[in-house]
């Protein structure tokens, strides 16, 4: 059964929605990390905000890692959000071999998990209204 994923992210949360054939799933994975602030200063301020960064991009890199194992056995994967997380998720796929896997990566701003989970629905539709058949007429003469 192959699974289609779509997900919003950015730096604080990532929204999960899974389509598969027998149906989907929504999931929910906070960063819990604060805003990332970047300060400029005095040499002696460096090092604090080096460190202060070192923590940032490690922080990162296990909520990367957490998101990533959430979806790799997804068949296709469309990344979107606001800010520049869905770029770096796409580069640590990359360096996973998963980028094969992502079908679009899309700029979209805050949404809610509704808007989101319909989103998803929109670029993967239903496989039961996919693999469903329409009614054939039996008559030729009823298609003029």
């Amino acid at each position: 059964m192959q699974r289609e994923v779509g997900l919003w992210i950015d730096h604080r949360k990532t929204v999960i929605v899974s389509v598969t054939d027998k149906g989907e799933g929504t999931s929910l994975i906070r960063s819990d990390m604060e805003k990332h602030v970047r300060y400029s200063g005095a040499a002696q301020e460096d090092s604090a905000e080096d460190q202060r960064d070192k923590r940032f991009t490690g922080h990162l890199n296990k909520y990367y890692d957490h998101v990533i194992s959430c979806i790799r056995d997804a068949g296709s994967i469309l990344i979107f959000g606001p800010g520049e997380a869905k770029i770096e998720l796409a580069k640590r796929l990359e360096g996973e071999a998963l980028s094969g896997q992502v079908v679009s990566i899309e700029t979209v701003d805050k949404m809610t998990d509704r808007q989101i989970a319909a989103r998803v629905r929109q670029h993967f539709p239903k496989r039961g209204r996919r693999n469903k058949k329409r009614p054939v007429a039996r008559n030729p003469s009823s298609h003029r």
